[in-house]
């Protein structure tokens, strides 16, 4: 199995649908943030920074000579680069080119759905759909660089590929989650969270309502911005308000964790002043601080987690939440990138291939009984097999709404693995 992310370059290139004018390109190379490698178009440049005109022009041009002939042209894959576009609202056409080793269509596609996202979150549904100037357009779209950015790039986060919410699980979530909903009764807002390196600890419940994608971008936007101690944001939501911005406030309380308000024009944010954050935040510097290494671990301290883990992914599939940890055994081999990349392959293939179709991605005819029986439950896959010892295993299990996959180190023998996974998954059950 290739490991997705490796090596290559990503190109995305966003085009105006009924002109085929490039109003942006992003890229990345070998997993680096894009924003550190590449500057925007530049009208009357002969190349989108190593992209020909000749080659975009290619693109876009076989896309909609298609769509004249009422084909729609989905993916294609040369023998190193993989190509995926995406048409939205008949305005905004997206492509993505990726040359990285074992990249799959779904990880592609999914990019250009949160990308789009992205374009909506900052500028507006309105602005993408209704086009009458490009350059104005141009210029509003830079907002959403560093967002899109971080989406290309190699994040430690999977919210961008599984479009579930990423979270970790606080030690003392009740005490956390009792402030959180004290401040924001007091802040006359509804939508609250605390975020801990753009990671869910805990929100209100109506923030946990909020709809796909902006569940996912707004702790991934929060995430990607440079720290501040307070921050005014502009922002649309894609699916509950994509034409009427709303304010995305947020407030540093310790450095990597983060308190977010979603409200209307009240209140200001000098409204928010020190004695109402002392009153409700305070009394919890102590479970705050313990929240702080939770970022990359997701699971408190001294979660009881077998020896032979080395990464694992959980998802509930209904209420769109994950949880995603390399961090287990990190002494041993391979390194927190490669595990990353490992489980993100992974959980393209079970998804694609092994397990039904997540909520919200049925297709519209209904599989006879028959073939809902035959549905598998587990599936795993084993790597480095010509040298004993050496690659890993990886298993998935899915009960329920909830599926589970690991990355075990090649110690682990085959046939304990769904053992293994079924105890776990027991034990991360009370959790998500």
């Amino acid at each position: 199995m290739g490991e997705e992310g490796t090596e290559g370059t990503v190109h995305l290139l966003c085009l105006a649908a009924s002109s085929g004018v490039p109003l942006f390109c992003r890229s990345s190379r070998g997993g680096a943030p894009a924003r550190q490698q590449v500057g925007p178009w530049i009208s009357g440049s002969p190349k989108l920074k190593g992209l020909p005109f000749s080659v975009i022009g290619s693109l876009n041009g076989v896309h909609m000579f298609g769509q004249n002939l009422e084909v729609q042209l989905n993916s294609a894959r040369t023998e190193d680069t993989t190509v995926v576009w995406r048409s939205f609202h008949d305005s905004i056409t997206l492509i993505v080119l990726s040359s990285e080793e074992g990249t799959s269509e779904l990880r592609l596609e999914r990019l250009l759905q949160m990308v789009f996202g992205a374009m909506v979150l900052l500028v507006g549904l309105e602005e993408l759909t209704n086009i009458s100037n490009v350059e104005r357009l141009k210029k509003e779209l830079r907002a959403s660089y560093g967002l899109i950015d971080s989406l290309l790039g190699d994040s430690e986060l999977i919210g961008d590929l599984t479009q579930c919410v990423d979270c970790v699980v606080p030690p003392e979530g009740s005490l956390l989650q009792e402030a959180l909903s004290g401040f924001a009764e007091a802040a006359a807002t509804n939508f609250a969270s605390l975020l801990a390196s753009g990671r869910v600890v805990v929100a209100t419940e109506s923030w946990w309502r909020l709809g796909t994608p902006e569940a996912v971008l707004l702790p991934w936007l929060v995430g990607s911005l440079p720290p501040q101690a307070a921050r005014d944001y502009p922002v649309y939501l894609p699916h509950g308000s994509p034409t009427v911005p709303h304010r995305l406030l947020t407030l540093t309380l310790l450095p990597g964790l983060e308190l977010c308000l979603l409200c209307g024009p009240r209140p200001p944010l000098s409204q928010l002043d020190p004695q109402l954050l002392e009153r409700w935040w305070q009394p919890m510097l102590d479970p705050l601080r313990a929240c702080l290494p939770l970022g990359p671990q997701a699971l408190p301290a001294g979660f009881p987690l077998h020896t032979d883990i080395l990464g694992l992914l959980l998802l509930h599939l209904e209420l769109k939440r994950c949880l995603f940890t390399v961090e287990p055994s990190r002494d041993k081999e391979p390194s927190p990138e490669q595990r990353r990349c490992a489980l993100r392959s992974f959980y393209t293939l079970v998804t694609t291939v092994h397990f039904p179709p997540e909520p919200g991605q049925q297709e519209d005819k209904v599989e006879d009984a028959a073939q809902q029986t035959q549905v598998p439950r587990a599936c795993y896959l084993v790597s480095g097999t010509e040298e004993p010892g050496t690659g890993w295993r990886l298993v998935a299990l899915q009960l329920g709404p909830r599926r589970l996959l690991l990355l075990l180190s090649a110690q682990s023998p085959v046939y304990g693995l769904r053992g293994l996974a079924t105890h776990t998954l027991q034990a991360l059950t009370p959790l998500l």
